[in-house]
């Protein structure tokens, strides 16, 4: 993540309110918090996040076979 784009816990909230609205990609979540906060978090902060939402069954993948995963609320 670059400098002073602290995000940790509030993270999964943000990327949630973001699914909700529409599918997404982690990609296409970098890039809209990227426009939001003014810093993009690195690949390695977002899919872990991806990561553990689907472990909490809050978000699945549309089609996993997809070369893009895109990501929506259950």
């Amino acid at each position: 993540m670059e400098k002073g784009c602290a995000m940790k816990g509030f993270l999964e909230f943000q990327v949630l309110v973001m699914i909700n609205k529409k599918t997404l990609s982690g990609q296409q979540i970098r890039k809209e918090i990227g426009k939001r906060k003014g810093c993009i978090p690195s690949p390695g902060t977002i899919y872990p996040v991806l990561k553990e939402l689907k472990k909490k069954t809050l978000i699945k993948e549309l089609d996993p076979k997809a070369k893009e995963k895109k990501y929506k609320i259950t």
